[in-house]
């Protein structure tokens, strides 16, 4: 009866793999990644084999102006607003599988900005819509878009274009073109 026994055996769990997508919100080919690539993936993988960061900033600047933090982002203000809005929407509902479903949703529509309110009520019903909106029009939202300028300034080598994939804190350009072509075969090659 051994067989009947194995399944219950503890097996020593290998680390996910880390994937860090930095993005923008109105990035065409950051869109096509996301909902055509990182989210399918996602869906079909048990969720202890891959950990995702999302970073939405990408090629934006970020300048203070008399003490204010003041962004530009390389597709105008409904970028940074996206941007913003996505930032604020992780800090709200803060577990990635409440989250990642509605940043699909806004990615895959037809405007990213005004789906916000739609998506939620499909995928995250629980999350509080006025906290998000009270959240980009404050400081938090320009608090997380300062921290995603740091994370996105600090990229070793530095990001050249978005999206940008980091696969385990490391980018390569072939790590980024296996990532773009065939996510799923590379997660599941590097996961141990």
């Amino acid at each position: 009866q051994v067989e009947s026994r194995c399944p219950s055996l503890p097996r020593p769990a290998a680390a996910p793999v880390e994937l860090s997508l930095y993005y923008e919100s109105l990035c065409p080919a950051c869109r096509a990644f996301l909902v055509l690539n990182l989210f399918p993936t996602w869906l079909l993988l048990p969720e202890e084999m891959l950990n995702i960061t999302l970073v939405p900033y990408g090629n934006a600047q970020e300048r203070n102006v008399s003490g204010k933090l003041d962004f530009q982002c390389q597709h105008g203000p409904e970028e940074c607003l996206g941007n913003m809005m996505e930032a604020c929407l992780m800090q709200e509902a803060k577990n990635f599988s409440t989250y990642f479903p509605v940043i699909f949703c806004m990615e895959s529509g037809s405007s990213v900005t005004k789906n916000l309110e739609a998506c939620l009520q499909i995928y995250a019903p629980e999350v509080d819509s006025g906290r998000i909106s009270a959240c980009v029009q404050g400081d938090t939202g320009l608090a997380l878009m300062h921290h995603n300028a740091q994370l996105t300034e600090a990229l070793v080598p530095p990001h050249q274009y978005v999206p940008w994939i980091t696969i385990n804190g490391k980018h390569t350009e072939e790590l980024q073109a296996q990532a773009q072509a065939s996510l799923l075969g590379l997660v599941c090659n590097l996961y141990q």
